[in-house]
Formats: structure tokens, sequence, C-alpha cells
């Protein structure tokens, strides 16, 4: 199991990939849902870190996959 650093690294460098090289998707990530941990403390649970970690990467690839379909690429 990743840590809370592990997974905001990870966070980090696929936001910057997203801004950087996927511009047009990186407005959308403002919409996406994630939820702190629902505790009485202000922490953040790694589930949420992951769940969050796994959507943006399922935006990415649906995101590059119907783009490339667009231009006809495979």
């Amino acid at each position: 199991m990743k840590n809370v650093n592990q997974l905001m690294q990870e966070i980090i460098s696929i936001s910057s990939t997203i801004e950087s090289d996927y511009p047009e998707l990186y407005k959308y990530l403002d919409e996406t849902p994630f939820k702190i941990c629902e505790t009485n403390k202000n922490e953040i649970c790694i589930s949420d870190l992951e769940e969050y970690l796994k959507t943006l990467k399922e935006q990415l690839k649906d995101y590059i996959s119907s783009h490339n379909k667009l231009n006809g690429k495979k």
C-alpha cells in the first residue's frame, strides 16, 4: 500500500502531464470529484487519494483513447 506522500506525488505528476500535454482536459479537473475523509478530523484518507488517482488515470486514458480515434490513430 502506498503512503500519502507517494500518492500525492503520483497525483501531482499526472496532473502536470495533463496540464502540459492535454490543456483542453486540464480545465475539467476542477470538476473531478474529490472528497476529504469523512471523519471528525481534518485528514485525507489514503483510500480517497487512491480513488482520486484512479479517476485521474481513467480520465486521461479515456481522453487519449477518444482523441486518438478522432485523429485516426490506434
